[in-house]
């Protein structure tokens, strides 16, 4: 077979996941030398939008592995890889351009593999695959043909079930690469490492030595200019059903026989099969609703709003390893700070030998893994502070990044998806069956609270943990929510 090419096609080339991310990640592959020398870049836009002006993005996207500015000889060679063309996919001849385009690209005596990418609004995603199906797009003919899907994966399980169907009807499953940018983050993949490469943690894993499992995806910034969004979905359709749930099945899952794609997201798919259920008309006890105090003056909030700006809830996951140990789960907008956080705390010891001090207690061992901003883990234990009898203090041992490896730089999650994608390798990518658990977890919770006579959200202060009804919502099951991890 003649030596092969590959083309990335990027179908939303003027919006701002593609400025913003995907210019910035697929420069960074290039600076690093992680792109093939015969890659090619298509973009495709509704807008009149020139090749100049699409290259723009990419030049500017340049980081710290180029050393901005990439130098002339450097931009040229990557420039001459970025082409852009006109494309709609809503309209019959609407990939007409982009045939075009492939055709200039593309040699035809060296195949060409192809990798699409989705950065558009939900609503065309359905009907970008159907369009590239009545063009054949998804023919592979001894190449390979792999379609990116952004999030927002539907808007409950019924819109996913119908999405999952009508891209299923053009491309095969093996095919499809659902994105969900936290899985590519650093501190993801070293979750799994931290566990599966280290025996002096795996044994405690359990709800034998644990007692509950705190997940916090915590952001400082409002909804901003996002309230056409945001205000239709709110905080357990755009944080819980994805990125929360994610981590969930990443700190809770098997260890899987060996690091592939299907064997890795299957031990996901069982954790969330076995998170309990929690039904409709149990909702408004079982989720902490909030809304940050000037939320209904952004600009597109609808007056009288209720949509949630945060969330907490307590999820039991019901099979031999975690029976009994709660995960409680929080997110928010307008917070004290940024960061994403799972906390695991441990049990207390069974018995305790050692004079207990004043508060007539010693608090229990933490681990505490920091995926953003500043990434690392702390391990909170006892110890005897010195020369004193038996004053026993909690002291932190501490792992971070930028000390750990020389202050290297840590890649967007978008760079490692890509770059994923491009090598074939689905394992942080979500498959059809993950979405549709994910969904039927939250469906329920969505519905209840929507229902009368659901009391509407607390509201609380921009700059603060949330509402005090989450303090209150752990304060009955006798525990308190604790964070480890320095906010950004």
């Amino acid at each position: 077979m003649a030596e092969q090419t590959t083309t990335i096609v990027i179908f939303g080339a003027s919006g701002d996941l593609t400025t913003k991310k995907l210019a910035p990640a697929l420069a960074d592959l290039y600076a690093k030398g992680r792109l093939a020398p015969e890659v090619q870049i298509v973009g495709v836009a509704r807008s009149e939008m020139n090749a100049q002006e699409f290259s723009a993005s990419f030049y500017d996207g340049f980081g710290p592995a180029a050393h901005f500015p990439p130098a002339p000889e450097t931009w040229q060679d990557f420039s001459r890889r970025i082409h852009c063309c006109y494309g709609d996919v809503l309209a019959p001849d609407g990939l007409d351009g982009l045939e075009r385009t492939l055709a200039a690209v593309e040699s035809p005596d060296k195949p060409a593999n192809r990798l699409y990418y989705l950065a558009l609004a939900p609503s065309l995603f359905a009907p970008a695959a159907l369009a590239m199906g009545r063009a054949g797009y998804q023919q592979e003919n001894g190449c390979w043909r792999r379609l990116v899907v952004e999030k927002p994966f539907g808007i409950d399980l019924n819109t996913a079930m119908e999405l999952n169907r009508v891209i299923h009807s053009v491309f095969a499953e093996h095919q499809v690469y659902r994105i969900d940018h936290y899985l590519g983050k650093e501190t993801v993949q070293n979750l799994l490492v931290f566990r599966f490469a280290n025996a002096i943690f795996e044994p405690l894993w359990s709800r034998n030595y644990i007692d509950n499992i705190q997940i916090t995806v915590a952001e400082s910034v409002s909804i901003a200019d996002r309230a056409a969004y945001y205000d239709n979905a709110g905080v357990l359709r755009d944080m819980f059903q994805s990125h929360l749930l994610q981590l969930l099945a990443v700190v809770a899952m098997e260890p899987p026989s060996t690091f592939e794609a299907d064997t890795l997201r299957n031990e996901k798919v069982k954790v969330l099969e076995s998170v309990r259920r929690i039904p409709s008309q149990d909702a408004a006890a079982c989720v902490v609703q909030g809304q940050y105090d000037g939320y209904l003056d952004e600009p597109g909030v609808p007056p009288g709003s209720r949509t949630p700006t945060y969330a907490a809830l307590r999820l039991d996951v019901d099979n031999w390893r975690w029976q009994g140990v709660p995960f409680y789960l929080r997110s928010g907008k307008a917070l004290t700070n940024k960061r994403t956080e799972v906390l695991i705390q441990f049990r207390r010891p069974p018995h305790l030998i050692f004079p207990q001090g004043p508060s007539g207690d010693i608090t229990s061992n933490t681990l505490s893994i920091c995926l953003q901003p500043n990434e690392g883990v702390h391990l909170e234990f006892q110890a005897k502070a010195p020369d004193s009898t038996l004053d026993l203090r909690p002291v932190n041992l501490e792992f971070n990044y930028e000390d750990s490896f020389g202050g290297q730089e840590i890649p967007d999650a978008y760079e490692r998806l890509l770059l994923d994608a491009l090598n074939g390798d689905a394992s942080l990518f979500i498959r059809s069956d993950e979405i549709e658990q994910s969904w039927s977890i939250i469906d329920p919770l969505i519905h209840g609270l929507s229902q009368p006579p659901t009391r509407p959200p607390e509201i609380y202060d921009p700059g603060t943990e949330g509402p005090y009804a989450a303090d209150d919502f752990l304060a009955r099951d006798g525990r308190a929510w604790l964070g480890k991890c320095i906010g950004g």
